[in-house]
């Protein structure tokens, strides 16, 4: 599962249309697969001191979780797509061919952008089924999704309890993992409690009100620390149905940092994509950016079959277009957090 090229393609034509592979009984008539117990390594898709995809590393960059000071919590977003078999409302975390795509997907090219700064973790969930996001059952959908957010929930219980040793903490998340990263920010972090063990939550791939919380702000700079990034990236000059949201909602550029809308950041401000080969180094200039409306305008970034790439949503490269800005601003936030 390769991005964009495979996984990219396949994401978006099924972001586009209905399969006919999908939850056809309400939530109630299937049963829930078991909880994951987080104390076993095999539920957690990235874990420090073992080898996994989180330690993938471009060509020139280099895996420093041994010797980090910080941490990373990483919520992966949906691997349990339309596929024969797939027809329950919640993902086996036993399910091999579902865990397969998470790891060859989300933990290699986008939980791994964090290895030069935390040590990685990121739980194997229940994840909802990828038609929760448009079928026309809500109560279904909400009941599935408000299952994958218990075993997230208690899979951060687990890490804080058992790993977390009383370091700094950074949240990544992308997608159906950001619907989580919401909530989990809400009742962890929006308060005294965790709040000031915050590092930064980069918040990607869905969109996030800016009322949503009490304490919890926008970063507005590079060095800002305890706050939320978050962006959706779109082919710049797309103006259709999702450049407009209800409310003022959380936007960064991930070139510039800032939330100044309007403002086009040149493409040479981008230190490095990573679309395809994880063992490639990054490309270097691929998208310039710019905050427009409720979303993030991208140059159409070139890679092998781009020509023939008709989608202006670019949502499964929202991380991988700005991979080395988002490790190093990473890198960044956490030294200005030292301060």
């Amino acid at each position: 599962m390769k991005i964009p090229v495979q996984s990219c393609i396949l994401f978006l034509i099924i972001f586009t249309s209905c399969a006919a592979t999908k939850p056809t009984k309400a939530f109630e008539q299937y049963v829930s697969p078991p909880a994951p117990d987080y104390s076993l390594d095999k539920n957690w898709a990235a874990l420090p001191g073992r080898l996994d995809a989180a330690d993938s590393v471009p060509a020139g960059l280099i895996d420093i979780q041994n010797q980090s000071q910080a941490d990373v919590f990483f919520i992966h977003p949906t691997s349990y797509l339309n596929k024969r078999g797939n027809d329950q409302w919640n993902a086996d975390v036993n399910n091999d061919k579902v865990n397969h795509a998470t790891d060859g997907g989300s933990i290699t090219f986008q939980a791994s952008i964090f290895n030069g700064v935390g040590k990685v973790y990121a739980p194997r969930y229940r994840q909802a089924h990828y038609q929760c996001f448009f079928c026309s059952d809500k109560v279904s959908a909400d009941k599935a999704l408000n299952l994958a957010y218990q075993d997230v929930r208690s899979a951060f219980e687990y890490y804080l309890k058992n790993y977390n040793k009383g370091r700094p903490i950074i949240l990544a998340g992308h997608s159906q993992g950001t619907v989580h990263m919401i909530r989990l920010l809400k009742e962890f972090f929006d308060n005294d409690s965790l709040r000031k063990k915050l590092v930064v939550a980069y918040a990607v791939g869905f969109p996030i009100p800016i009322d949503n919380y009490k304490i919890l702000k926008p970063c507005e700079s590079k060095l800002q620390t305890g706050c939320i990034c978050s962006w959706r990236s779109f082919k710049k000059g797309y103006d259709g149905k999702f450049v407009q949201f209800e409310k003022p909602i959380v936007l960064t550029n991930p070139l510039s940092w800032t939330t100044e809308h309007e403002v086009y950041v040149d493409k040479s401000k981008n230190k490095g994509a990573v679309l395809d080969n994880i063992k490639d180094a990054p490309i270097a200039g691929m998208s310039g950016a710019q905050i427009h409306k409720s979303i993030l305008w991208v140059d159409k970034p070139k890679f092998k079959g781009s020509f023939f790439y008709p989608f202006s949503n670019f949502h499964a490269g929202d991380f991988n277009i700005f991979y080395v800005n988002v490790r190093e601003n990473a890198i960044e936030r956490l030294g200005a957090y030292w301060k």
